[in-house]
């Protein structure tokens, strides 16, 4: 199979814009190929989310082909949903790959700012398994949740967690402030973190990318450039929160990054930066140890310590990341490409310590069920060592097959929550959502009833209510009077006791 290399790139500035989707895409493209050696290209592929929602714009594939001027060229729309971009960029290399075609220029946009936060909320929420979206979940929301088990599993405070999350909020968006691309482009203090409003407990305004609008566009081809795409990975897991085996981690990040170092022949040590998904501050924490930088459970201290800062020996998202950069959701995984190829190429505002020679982008797809990783080298004049061969057979991940649903016991523990104060469209604000595990093991995702008192391992009370769970936190008082209650039914009356004494004098 033919080595991947990547020639032109470009993307538009990020931000809110007054062109249409189809204008942001065109815009990209006209950057990427007047930066490219390859102007004539055999295929578009382009990763867009959802713009039947966003804009009303459907069969995109074919319109940016038409604005081009490229009508009658193969052009195919890729949806995985958030890293719907990355996904187009990986179908464009295994076409290359294939020797199918030889030049693909892919694309990557979405439109969003014209929405209210709601509506666009409720948009995105559709990537949502439907029980967890029907509570009024959003996510944010499942965000917070996983957030909160991460400090819980960890021994974070309160406080020590929102400090560790500002540090990133701030490095990202000190980083953004030297990108032209970036919406936002100032940097900001832990006082302007901490006076943000909550959007979902325990996370701030400023852990949550903002809506965005932009295009980002690259050129892959099979004639030698000075960078080429030597891994890629792909992996999936649960759409639905309550189906993970683990709440801290996405294992579709573990595998894909598995594939593509394999693929690369590299480690985790020889990446020299990296752009993550950092939809919200502690993703990017997590995805540091997905990726295998560092240990699970350590990548917060890596942020404390300086290590994934633009001077540290690992800079994580010098672009700002989606946090400063912006999330239009289609363009996000072709835009950290763009970043990647800019930086490797000298082009960055601000310099690494040292040049890079490798470079990793990880895109996710919904909460962490679609993701991706691509890896890219310097090719330095070389003959590229060509590791592009058919994925070896893997192990099917051993999981139960999915049980049909039953109604949950009425009691359970909580297992994770949150208090989300910025709701989808139907749902007043403060809501309380919890995942409870019910005393048969199966985990619900329920709405409460009271916003006070929510822990992880607390009681609760399920109940059944429309298409939808709620549950009541059991009182102090109350749990400590079950318990008694529990303890009585196993002590024997006075009355057994004489029973049993009698029973035991009358045997032979």
């Amino acid at each position: 199979m033919a080595a991947v290399y990547l020639a032109g790139v470009g993307m538009t500035k990020f931000g809110k814009s007054s062109q249409t989707l189809i204008g942001l895409l065109r815009e990209a493209a006209t950057r990427a190929l007047s930066a490219s050696p390859v102007q004539d290209v055999d295929a578009l592929y382009i990763g867009a989310m959802n713009p039947e929602e966003f804009t009303g714009e459907s069969n995109i594939a074919a319109q940016v082909a038409d604005a081009l001027g490229l009508s009658g060229l193969p052009a195919l729309r890729v949806e995985t949903a958030s890293s719907a971009g990355a996904a187009a960029l990986h179908t464009a290399c295994q076409a290359v790959a294939s020797g199918y075609y030889r030049h693909v220029l892919v694309l990557g946009g979405e439109k969003m700012t014209h929405l209210s936060t709601s509506a666009a909320t409720r948009i995105l929420a559709e990537v949502i398994e439907r029980q967890e979206r029907q509570c009024g979940a959003t996510m944010p929301a499942l965000a917070a949740m996983i957030t909160e088990r991460y400090r819980k599993r960890y021994r974070l405070s309160h406080s020590e967690l929102e400090r560790i999350l500002s540090l990133v909020a701030m490095k990202n968006h000190l980083n953004g402030s030297h990108n032209p691309f970036a919406q936002f482009q100032k940097p900001i203090t832990e006082e302007t973190y901490l006076s943000s409003k909550l959007v979902s407990t325990p996370l701030r305004l400023y852990d949550c990318s903002p809506m965005t609008d932009g295009a980002a566009a690259v050129v892959v081809t099979a004639e030698k450039t000075d960078l080429f795409v030597s891994g890629i990975g792909q992996g999936t897991g649960p759409v639905g929160l309550r189906e993970r085996e683990s709440f801290t981690c996405f294992r579709a990040t573990q595998a894909a990054a598995e594939r593509a170092y394999q693929m690369a022949g590299i480690s985790p040590k020889e990446i020299d930066f990296a752009e993550v998904h950092d939809a919200f501050t502690p993703f990017e924490i997590i995805s540091t140890e997905d990726l295998g930088f560092f240990p699970a459970g350590k990548g917060w201290q890596a942020v404390e310590e300086g290590k994934t800062s633009m001077d540290g020996p690992l800079p994580i998202n010098p672009s700002g990341g989606l946090k400063a950069r912006g999330h239009p959701i289609g363009a996000t995984g072709v835009a950290q490409i763009v970043e990647v190829a800019l930086r490797m190429r000298g082009e960055g505002q601000v310099k690494l310590k040292r040049e890079p020679k490798r470079a990793l982008a990880q895109s996710t797809g919904g909460l962490g069920a679609n993701n991706l990783v691509t890896i890219l080298e310097r090719s330095n004049g070389v003959q590229v060592e060509n590791h592009w061969t058919p994925a070896p057979p893997r192990p099917r991940p051993k999981r139960k097959a999915k049980a049909a649903e039953r109604a949950p016991s009425e009691e359970g523990k909580i297992e994770t929550f949150t208090m989300l104060y910025v709701t989808p469209d139907g749902f007043l604000p403060p809501l309380a959502l919890a995942l409870i595990r019910d005393r048969s093991g199966q985990l619900i995702m329920a709405q409460g009833e009271d916003v006070s008192h929510l822990k992880i391992g607390r009681e609760v009370y399920l109940r059944q209510l429309g298409g939808g769970y709620v549950f009541t936190v059991k009182s102090q008082l109350r749990t400590v009077r079950e318990a008694l209650k529990k303890l009585l039914r196993r002590v024997p009356s006075p009355a057994d006791r004489n029973e049993s004494k009698r029973g035991r004098k009358e045997s032979p």
